[in-house]
C-alpha cells in the first residue's frame, strides 16, 4: 500500500500516547505535517515531535482540550492560518472511567461523553468549513469494537463509541459532495497501557476470543488510518472499518 501525503497537514488528537502516537508517527512517514494534539503531559507530547523529527518527519505541538469548544475552536484557527488548511483531521482523544452502570459516578458519565463525544463535534465542525471551501478533507474517528458489542462496566464509553459511528455515518452524508470522506476504524483489543494493565489470565480469556488468535498492534491501527486518509480511499465514506482480529465481524 502506498498513501502518499506529502503537502498535507494533519491533526491528530490525544496523540501524545497510545494508538494517537502511532497514528501521528505513520501519518508523518507518508509525507504529512503532523500536529500532535495532547492535553497532559507537555514532555510525553514532545517526545513523540522529536521522534517524528528524527525520523525525518515533521510535526508540531498543539496542546488544547477537545471538551473545550473555544479552546478547539482558537487552535484550529492559527493552524489554519499558519499552514493554510488542515487536509487531515484524526479524532482519536478518548478516556475510560469504567463501572458498572449502578456503581457509575455522574462526573464519570460526563467526563467520558465530553471528551470522546463531545470532543468529535468540537474538532469536526472546527476543521469542516475549510474543508468544505477546499474541496477535500479527511475525517478519521477512532471508535471501538465495544460500541457495536457492547461490554459489561463501560455503558459510558461504549455510549460514546456507538454514537460516534452514527456521527461518522451521519457527517459522511453531509459533505460528501464536496470531496471530504468521513470514516470511523474501530481497534479491538490492542497492546497499549490501557491492555497491558489487564491480568494475564483474563487477557488469556479475551484471546480465546479473538479469531487470530492474538492482541492486536497499534500500527496495525495506524496503517488502517493512513489508508483512509490516502487518495486509495478517495471512494469511500460512512464506512466503520473493524479492525479485531475476527473478534466481531461486521
Amino acid at each position: 500500500m502506498f498513501c502518499d501525503l506529502k503537502e498535507k497537514t494533519a491533526l491528530v488528537t490525544g496523540a501524545s500516547r497510545g494508538i494517537g502516537s502511532f497514528i501521528a508517527k505513520k501519518l508523518a512517514s507518508h509525507g504529512a505535517f503532523v500536529y500532535i494534539n495532547y492535553n497532559s503531559s507537555d514532555a510525553r507530547a514532545q517526545k513523540i515531535v522529536d521522534e517524528i523529527v528524527e525520523s525525518g518527519g515533521q510535526a508540531e505541538l498543539c496542546k488544547f482540550d477537545v471538551s473545550d469548544y473555544e479552546a478547539v475552536l482558537n487552535s484550529f484557527s492559527d493552524i489554519i492560518q499558519a499552514k493554510g488548511n488542515i487536509h487531515i483531521l484524526v479524532n482519536n482523544a478518548g478516556i475510560t472511567k469504567d463501572a458498572l452502570l449502578m456503581r457509575m459516578k455522574e462526573a464519570d458519565w460526563d467526563n467520558v461523553i465530553n471528551i470522546n463525544l463531545k470532543g468529535v463535534f468540537n474538532c469536526s465542525k472546527a476543521v469542516v468549513s475549510s474543508m468544505l471551501k477546499q474541496r477535500f478533507g479527511r475525517i478519521i474517528n477512532i471508535s471501538s469494537v465495544v460500541g457495536s458489542m457492547g461490554n459489561a462496566g463501560q455503558t459510558n464509553y461504549a455510549a460514546t463509541k456507538a454514537g460516534l459511528e452514527g456521527f461518522t455515518k451521519s457527517m459522511a452524508r453531509e459533505v460528501a459532495s464536496r470531496g471530504i470522506t468521513v470514516n470511523a476504524v474501530a481497534p479491538g483489543y490492542i497492546e497499549t497501557e490501557m491492555t497491558d494493565v489487564i491480568p494475564e489470565k483474563i487477557k488469556e480469556e479475551l484471546i480465546k476470543q479473538i479469531p487470530l488468535n492474538r492482541i492486536g498492534k497499534p500500527e496495525e491501527i495506524a496503517n488502517a488510518v493512513a489508508f483512509l486518509a490516502s487518495d486509495e480511499a478517495s471512494y469511500i465514506t460512512g464506512h466503520v472499518f473493524h479492525v479485531n482480529g475476527g473478534l466481531l465481524c461486521d
